[in-house]
C-alpha cells in the first residue's frame, strides 16, 4: 500500500486575483446602490451623486478586501479536508459579522450625509445583498483554491513517481551493476568453498537486500525502524565482502525509540555514498555513524579519500534531496569538510500523513 502524501498542513497554493478583484469592486460598488435605489432623486449633475459613487467604491473595496483577507488567514489556519464543518461555521460566520455592520453602517452615514432620510428597508436590502455577494464570491474563491491544490497534487504526484521509479531503478541498477554482481559471485564462490557457513549467509543476506527493495517500490516512507534493520543487513553484507572491520556501521542506542519515516533506501544510499567515496581496508576502517539529530537522523563518516577517485554526478545524494523536499517538505541538510562529511535526513511523523 502506498504511503499517503504528507497533507495536514493547510495548502500554500496562491493566486493572482488583482485584475478581479478591482473589477468586482468597481461592478459592485457602482450596481448594487443603484439597484437598490440608494441615490434616490439625486442625479449625476448633483456633487452628491459623484460623492455617492466614491463612498460606495470605497464600501465595495472594504468590504471585498476585509473579507478576503478572513478568508486568507482562515487558509493559513484550517483547511477543508481536516475541519470542513468548523472552517465553514467559521467562514460563514466571520463573512456576516463583517459585512453586514460594516454595510448598514456605511449607508446611514450615506443617508445623514446626503441629506435623504435613513431608508431602513433599503439598509436591510442592501446587507441582504451584500452578504449574499460576499457569500458567493468567497464560494469562488474557495473553488479556485481547490481547483489550484487538485493541480498541484496531481504534479507533485507525479514528480513523486518519476523520482521513487528513478530512486528504484538506480537502487536495483546499484545491486545488479555487472561489476558488483561480478564482485558478490566471486565472493559468494570464494565463501562457499572457504567458509560454507559464511557463504550461506552471504547468500540469504544478498536475497533479503533484493527483497527489501521489491518490498518498498510502491512505499513513499518507511518506518526508521525497518530502515535501520534493512541498513544492518546491507553493511552485513558489505562486511562479508570487504572484511569485518573494513566497513563499520555505528547506530546510536535507541536511535529508532521516537519512531519516525523517512524515505525508502535512504540509509542505504548515504551508506553505499561513503563506501562509494572512501578507501576502506582493515588498517584504515570506514566507520559510518548514525545517531539521532532531533528531527533529524544524522549520518557522518571521517573522509578517507580515494586516491583515484572517480568524477561523481551526485545522482543519488540529489534524487534523496528531492524525495526529501516532497515527502517532508524538508531538504537534506548536507556538511562537506575536509576530515568528514555529514548528510542529516529529515524525518516525517505518522500524524503528518492522515
Amino acid at each position: 500500500m502506498k504511503t499517503p502524501l504528507p497533507s495536514a498542513e493547510p495548502s500554500r497554493v496562491s493566486i493572482d486575483d488583482r485584475s478581479t478583484m478591482v473589477a468586482g469592486i468597481v461592478g459592485f460598488g457602482l450596481t448594487i446602490p443603484w439597484l437598490a435605489g440608494l441615490y434616490g432623486a439625486l442625479r449625476p449633475d448633483d456633487a452628491r451623486w459623484w460623492f455617492g459613487c466614491t463612498g460606495f467604491i470605497a464600501l465595495a473595496a472594504a468590504i471585498w478586501l476585509g473579507n478576503r483577507w478572513l478568508l486568507f488567514k482562515q487558509r493559513e489556519h484550517l483547511n477543508w479536508f481536516a475541519n470542513p464543518w468548523r472552517k465553514l461555521a467559521m467562514l460563514v460566520t466571520a463573512n456576516v459579522l463583517y459585512t453586514a455592520p460594516l454595510t448598514a453602517l456605511g449607508l446611514w452615514a450615506w443617508f445623514r450625509l446626503s441629506g435623504q432620510p435613513v431608508d431602513r428597508s433599503a439598509i436591510e436590502l442592501v446587507v441582504l445583498i451584500n452578504v449574499t455577494c460576499v457569500l458567493f464570491v468567497t464560494h469562488a474563491y474557495e473553488t479556485v483554491f481547490l481547483i489550484r491544490e487538485r493541480e498541484s497534487d496531481l504534479t507533485r504526484v507525479e514528480r513523486l513517481e518519476r523520482l521513487r521509479s528513478q530512486a528504484e531503478l538506480a537502487a536495483l541498477k546499484a545491486q545488479v551493476d555487472p561489476h558488483f554482481l561480478f564482485n558478490s559471485l566471486n565472493t559468494l564462490g570464494h565463501l562457499i568453498v572457504r567458509d560454507p557457513p559464511r557463504g550461506r549467509e552471504f547468500c540469504d543476506l544478498l536475497a533479503e537486500v533484493y527483497r527489501y527493495v521489491l518490498a518498498s517500490r510502491d512505499r513513499d516512507l518507511v518506518p526508521l525502524a525497518d530502515e535501520l534493520a534493512f541498513v544492518r543487513s546491507y553493511h552485513r553484507l558489505l562486511a562479508l565482502r570487504f572484511g569485518e572491520a573494513a566497513v563499520q556501521l555505528d547506530i546510536d542506542e535507541g536511535v529508532a525509540g521516537r519512531g519516525g519515516l523517512l524515505p525508502p533506501l535512504a540509509l542505504q544510499t548515504l551508506l553505499e555514498n561513503a563506501v562509494k567515496h572512501n578507501q576502506t581496508g582493515d588498517g584504515q576502517p570506514l566507520v559510518v555513524h548514525m545517531q539521532r539529530d532531533g528531527d533529524r537522523l544524522c549520518v557522518d563518516n571521517v573522509v578517507h579519500a580515494r586516491s583515484s577517485q572517480r568524477p561523481s554526478p551526485g545522482l543519488g545524494l540529489h534524487n534523496l534531496d528531492e524525495r526529501c523536499r516532497l515527502l517532508t517538505g524538508r531538504a537534506l541538510d548536507v556538511q562537506r569538510g575536509t576530515d568528514r562529511f555529514a548528510v542529516r535526513v529529515p524525518l516525517a511523523w505518522a500524524a503528518a500523513a492522515p
